[in-house]
């Protein structure tokens, strides 16, 4: 049943659509004149608002400006027995859905009605599937760090704007890049995704551009690179600190022109593209040193989010261990586990050098380990194994040194096994080891 509010001064009006409306199923509620109308809006939340123009003491067009204020998504059609085409022009240009002239004829009204039922529904649905697609993609907590990102997501996600994304490994930056193209324009389109670590330097320029029959030994056929497939999307460049130093001025141009050039071809395909780049290392610092182009690293970082590892927030790290366990809980069929206190407290007592990442896998671990029904301090003691004696305090060490110490002294110096907990290939594990100088031997 539709609720459908009348807004008009003549009594009879009111009644006469009163009478049709609930004849054909519809719940009425009507009010005299405009500021009644405006409480009623609030108050009775109707579907669909008819509202006259000329009322004593607020006119139709300042009823309708307010609705709007409050109320943006409610069909609102307005009526009048003086109207005009600028009047109508006018009423449509600050919101109105419709507009109708008395006197008012019934397949008109009827019409009018379905028509923005339909639409108001449409909206609605909108909107819900908008919100269960950004919860899939939602980082889990509630805390002012986390809050600040989400709070900047919604400024900058219209904007098309290139953003680079920072924060250390497992801290979900391919989920915030995933919010950024969710709540974009570019929803409805392609969000294709980049690891420029995991490609060989002699392919990044096919992978990224494509190539055409022909153009090397094993070019058997025509293939559109990552740039093609995003067009009208968003690009997601995840890693472009790994980027070979050798192609990124093909990667600057195609940023600044958004055209790129198919290996084995001299044809330019223009683009329409966001592109959304994460790193974990300091791009400043390379770029100062030499190891990553200058005039990229500004192209790239127009706009910044800056990720926090989770250690930065302990407040969340409970309500993450929460709705993984409850997503175990919910797949696994048996009986539901939970948490002790003591289990709580050492998840929030540890350093988390991979962050959410290591600890999804660590609940998991924990979850399909565990013999009983709780998951204790002893069951997550088995699952983050003992730490070497000679281990530094979670928070000896800053920045990203301290991550890695952290995870190869867990480790007791296994670079393979810190890799796998850091979620890195043990080829760029070796590479920060050796940037930032720690002496792996001394950890075993």
């Amino acid at each position: 049943m539709t609720k459908i509010l009348v807004i008009d001064d003549e009594r009879s009006i009111r009644n006469s659509m009163k009478d049709i409306l609930q004849y054909e199923g519809h719940e009425v509620v009507l009010a005299e004149n405009g500021m009644e109308g405006l409480v009623s809006v609030k108050s009775e939340k109707p579907d669909i608002v008819f509202c006259d123009i000329k009322m004593p003491k607020m006119e139709g067009i300042e009823v309708l400006e307010r609705i709007k204020e409050f109320s943006a998504d409610t069909p609102v059609i307005m009526i009048s027995g003086h109207g005009t085409i600028d009047t109508a022009i006018e009423a449509i240009r600050k919101g109105a859905y419709d507009f109708i002239e008395k006197p008012l004829d019934l397949n008109r009204i009827l019409i009018t009605i379905k028509n923005a039922t339909d639409k108001h529904l449409l909206i609605h649905e909108t909107k819900t599937l908008k919100n269960k697609v950004s919860k899939k993609y939602d980082m889990i907590g509630n805390s002012e760090a986390l809050n600040h990102i989400r709070a900047m997501i919604d400024k900058v996600a219209v904007s098309d704007a290139r953003i680079l994304v920072t924060g250390p490994n497992g801290s979900g930056k391919e989920l915030f890049a995933h919010q950024l193209h969710e709540l974009s324009h570019r929803k409805d389109n392609a969000f294709v995704e980049v690891n420029c670590a995991a490609i060989p330097s002699e392919l990044i320029e096919s992978e990224l551009f494509g190539h055409e029959k022909g153009s090397f030994t094993s070019a058997i056929k025509q293939k559109k690179g990552k740039f093609e497939l995003a067009n009208g999307g968003t690009l997601f460049l995840d890693e472009i600190a790994e980027l070979p130093i050798e192609f990124q001025p093909k990667l600057l141009r195609a940023v600044e022109t958004h055209r790129i050039t198919r290996v084995g071809s001299s044809q330019e395909i223009e683009l329409d593209i966001r592109i959304i780049a994460s790193t974990n290392r300091r791009l400043e610092q390379l770029a100062a040193e030499g190891a990553f182009r200058q005039d990229l690293f500004y192209r790239l970082n127009v706009l910044k989010l800056e990720i926090p590892p989770l250690r930065a927030r302990p407040g969340d790290i409970g309500l993450c261990a929460e709705q993984f366990l409850e997503r175990l809980n919910g797949m696994s069929g048996e009986a539901e586990r939970h948490m002790t206190p003591e289990f709580l407290t050492g998840l929030t007592e540890y350093a988390w050098p991979g962050n959410v990442r290591e600890l999804q896998n660590t609940i998991e671990r924990t979850f399909y380990s565990s013999a009983g029904e709780e998951l204790d301090a002893q069951s997550l003691r088995s699952a983050l194994g003992p730490a070497p004696e000679n281990a530094p305090a979670p928070h000896a060490h800053g920045g990203e040194t301290g991550e890695l110490l952290s995870a190869l002294t867990l480790c007791g110096g296994d670079v393979g096994e810190a890799a796998k907990k850091l979620g890195v290939s043990r080829a760029t594990l070796y590479r920060h080891i050796k940037r930032c100088g720690i002496d792996v031997k001394s950890l075993r």
